[in-house]
């Protein structure tokens, strides 16, 4: 085995897939930065590069590539509050709040210390333990998810900031939108519209929610919120504030690894019930959602958490953990590669590279971050003024170069408006959006397992899983309303 490891680590050690490997990192945290350029996008446009590359420096290029624009999507979120990633937006809560504070430079850093972190673990949890969490994974059916998914739901009681009234209220209202489209038995809810037939798509929701707001705060509070552009400010991440934060930073890249190895979970998911965990376990939980750093350190190393993990059960399983990991079963596929318990017996060559060049992006990954931060921090330093068209182009240049669809165009504009009026009323973005992304997923496995049992909802609590989700859900709803008693009585 050693004799293996040693031949691998000469074939990735080269100058030429070092380059690869930089050139996916960079390109992926420029794409990932600005809004509306997914992760997905910059997969997808570069698999027909790959096609007379060699397997191994080609999957590695995807690889790259989706990690850099996991971390990417938190440049904007912080400098601008425009997540360039679904998986960012969590990021957002405190890390526009902070440099808006003069402390960008700290919220980036954060950023780039958990992002490298939670993605170094992801990675080692990988190669050492993908059989047993791909086991695990196998025994996760549709009770199973739905309760993960009902626990999942409790991180709304963490972001809805003053009142959790209207926190429920919103995460009331994305589960009402999430129900838009045809559903899993061919019937077709609110479809005013032929368009509206496909459901809303999670890119134009998140970007009109977080991002339009902000551009329409600037036209008609100009006069009375006039702010000037943000400085770079403190930059250094302390060692108090990184050791206070490192119990949130490792407990989150755990929940990425765990929550990545399930296939259909996603960064998003494990962000914000990293984010839910670590503020109620904090001893600053009251400064989450003003500039908490250790909000940071959660949801970023929760996203990148789970870019080694969705791998997991692609290449122990042959099943893609997501939308990326399916582009790149293609690319094994292509390359004569073939994903599952055989992959390990015909080209554990080809494992053991895959598995080191990784580990090598990961290192990769914080360089790129050191050398592009002073890039972007310019971003922080143009006027409000200019930089409200700038974003609104981005935003509707990247929407529709998504699908090419105007109708995604319009659900992006339609949903600034309404993220404006949530604004105005004081009701939290964050909730909607978790249960808007949630909510699919929600939906989907409870009539999976009630259709499995014949309408028997006994199947919901019918495994050890399901028991464990459940208690623990319970357990956050009870904390949750003794802490809120608590304040109603102070």
């Amino acid at each position: 085995m050693l004799n293996d490891l040693l031949t691998a680590f000469q074939a990735v050690a080269t100058v030429e897939n070092f380059l690869i490997m930089a050139a996916g990192i960079w390109g992926g945290v420029i794409i990932g930065a600005i809004p509306g350029m997914t992760g997905t996008m910059a997969v997808t446009l570069a698999l027909p590069f790959t096609f007379y590359m060699e397997p191994i420096p080609s999957i590695l290029l995807l690889v790259a590539l989706y990690k850099g624009s996991t971390y990417g999507g938190s440049v904007s979120a912080i400098l601008i509050k425009t997540p360039g990633t679904a998986s960012a937006a969590c990021t957002t809560l405190d890390g526009y709040p902070l440099a808006r504070q003069g402390k960008a430079g700290k919220a980036l850093n954060m950023a780039l210390y958990s992002s490298c972190t939670g993605d170094f673990i992801s990675n080692i949890s990988l190669i050492f333990i993908a059989a047993p969490l791909a086991m695990l994974a196998l025994r996760i059916g549709p009770p199973e998810y739905f309760m993960l998914m009902v626990f999942a739901l409790t991180t709304v009681a963490g972001v809805s900031g003053r009142s959790l009234l209207l926190g429920l209220i919103s995460a009331c209202l994305g589960l009402l939108l999430a129900t838009v489209g045809e559903d899993m038995y061919g019937s077709f809810r609110f479809d005013m519209t032929v368009e509206m037939r496909d459901g809303l798509s999670v890119a134009p929701v998140l970007i009109g929610l977080f991002a339009i707001p902000e551009l329409l705060k600037l036209v008609v509070f100009r006069h009375a919120g006039a702010k000037t552009a943000l400085e770079l400010g403190d930059n250094r991440v302390t060692r108090a504030e990184l050791r206070r934060s490192l119990r949130s930073l490792f407990k989150g890249s755990l929940i990425g690894v765990v929550m990545g190895a399930i296939p259909g979970i996603g960064p998003s998911a494990a962000a914000f019930s990293s984010y839910g965990e670590a503020q109620r376990t904090s001893k600053n939980h009251a400064n989450f959602g003003k500039g908490e750093i250790e909000g940071i350190a959660a949801s970023e190393s929760a996203n990148n958490g789970c870019c080694g993990s969705t791998m997991i059960p692609l290449l122990a399983l042959g099943i893609p953990g997501d939308v990326i990991t399916g582009v790149m079963l293609g690319a094994f596929m292509i390359h004569g590669l073939t994903p599952g318990p055989m992959l390990f017996e015909e080209n554990l060559n080809e494992v053991y590279m895959l598995f080191i060049g990784m580990l090598f992006s990961s290192i990769l990954l914080f360089g790129a971050g050191k050398a592009t931060m002073r890039f972007f921090t310019h971003i922080s330093r143009i006027p409000p003024g200019l930089m409200a068209p700038i974003v609104l182009i981005l935003c509707l240049f990247g929407i529709f170069a998504i699908a090419n669809s105007m109708y995604d165009v319009i659900v992006l504009l339609a949903m600034g408006v309404f993220g404006f009026l949530m604004f105005l009323f004081a009701i939290p973005a964050a909730p909607f959006l978790i249960a808007f992304i949630l909510g699919p997923m929600l939906e989907e496995n409870l009539r999976r397992a009630l259709a499995i049992s014949r309408g028997d909802p006994s199947i919901l609590v019918s495994s050890p899983i399901t028991w464990l989700f459940a208690a623990l859900a319970v357990f956050v709803v009870a904390v949750t309303i003794r802490r809120q008693l608590k304040k109603a009585s102070a």
